[in-house]
């Protein structure tokens, strides 16, 4: 059983914490729960201990136990230090190596994975100072997730929600097994993730809604399973998934370029950007001015990046292949109908146009599509989960003992 040390700050985001407790437990691991003085006011040492089953720990001068010193003791048992929420307080504590409470002493002498979940209101959190500390936690090689973006507390909108419980949960799970359960070591993986632009003319451009956090989720759930990870992202607002090698591009031809160069012996390709169709054959150099007459445009098709990585690997079975499917209608046919034309060993489905799932949403629900013939229909769940429960099977198919060096 891996041991998590939960870490809870005064915060709204704490009204979350029961479920991420109850979800952590439910994937197998243990809780330990430290609550700084002012996560009382929004979460009850009481339910966490109901839910967690085991003390609640927070007073520094008044220990649960005469044995050991508890800060020590207390980190030294963790697989993971998972602070969630955790305040701009907290942060700047961590950051400044401050050890002014139980659970900032415990993160100093914590030398297990550390896993902040960041919870404020959106200005907090955009502010220089808060940004500086988390960039100096990432440096560290601490574990930065979220914060999510919508509707605050405080009635404002923007970045600065903690992160849903479910996926908080399904990375935390991940690092903290990290030790034992490195299912992907030893191999390289290339995702890609977001959108493609294409342009129209000097300020305009074609696109689609992708944020990419699908692919972000994989390449980070990817990580955590020991692989070697290069990511290709077109434009997106997240973060660089920490331990990735990340090439940032724009246009579909750039994305072709990265994806063919490092898909050269590799093991994994996992297509999970939504990379453009088309793109304008001419594009304007200036800015189209407007015109009562109206605007034609010719489009030419882009290329097909997993089309080509299908074509170069023929029959060999390196490396696997995989790709994502954004479908309207006719959802499992569609899928399947690409999957075979492109030479692919699976293909994800999702449906777009279905609430909870496709661009945009923080859930998905998809169908996985097999090239043996085997459909399996997910549930709606966190983009997190899908990619830890993809890579779980593709391991499983293809990279453990039992499926042999064939796949």
């Amino acid at each position: 059983m891996v041991e998590v040390l939960l870490g809870v700050t005064g915060c709204i985001g704490a009204y979350k914490v029961p479920e991420l407790v109850r979800l952590l437990r439910a994937g197998g691991a243990g809780v330990t729960v430290v609550m700084t003085r002012n996560a009382g006011w929004f979460v009850t040492e009481g339910t966490l201990q109901t839910l967690s089953q085991r003390p609640v720990y927070g007073d520094m001068f008044h220990p649960r136990t005469a044995d050991g010193i508890e800060h020590i003791d207390l980190a030294r048992r963790a697989d993971l230090l998972l602070v969630a929420p955790a305040t701009a307080h907290t942060l700047a504590s961590f950051a400044g190596g401050l050890a002014d409470d139980l659970l900032s002493t415990i993160y100093l002498a914590s030398a297990c994975p550390v896993m902040v979940a960041p919870a404020m209101n959106s200005f907090m959190y955009q502010h220089s100072a808060v940004q500086a500390n988390l960039e100096i936690l990432r440096r560290r090689g601490v574990e930065v997730v979220g914060p999510g973006t919508g509707e605050l507390a405080c009635g404002e909108s923007g970045p600065g929600r903690l992160l849903e419980p479910a996926d908080i949960a399904a990375k935390a799970l991940a690092l903290a097994g990290g030790k034992t359960g490195q299912i992907l070591a030893g191999l390289n993986v290339v995702i890609s993730s977001g959108p493609t632009r294409e342009p129209l003319d000097g300020v305009r451009f074609l696109s689609n809604p992708a944020t990419g956090r699908m692919g972000h989720a994989l390449a980070e759930a990817a990580i955590h399973r020991g692989a070697t990870v290069t990511l290709v992202s077109g434009p997106t607002h997240l973060p660089d998934p920490a331990g990735a090698r990340v090439v940032h591009v724009t246009r579909v031809e750039e994305m072709r370029h990265a994806i063919l160069e490092g898909s050269e012996g590799s093991d994994l390709v996992v297509m999970a950007a939504a990379v453009g169709d088309y793109r304008l054959a001419r594009p304007a150099a200036g800015k189209l001015k407007k015109s009562a007459r109206g605007l034609d445009l010719h489009l030419e098709p882009a290329p097909d990046i997993l089309a080509e990585l299908g074509r170069r690997r023929g029959s060999a079975p390196r490396p696997v292949l995989v790709g994502f499917a954004a479908e309207t209608d006719d959802l499992v046919l569609n899928a399947r109908r690409k999957l075979e034309a492109k030479n692919l060993d699976h293909i994800v489905a999702n449906p777009v146009n279905r609430a909870g799932a496709g661009f945009g949403a923080e859930t998905n629900q998809v169908t996985l599509i097999s090239r043996n013939g085997d459909t399996d229909s997910w549930p709606v769940m966190s983009k997190s989960q899908v990619a830890a429960r993809l890579l779980d099977h593709l391991a499983g198919v293809h990279f453990s003992a039992a499926a042999g060096t064939e796949g």
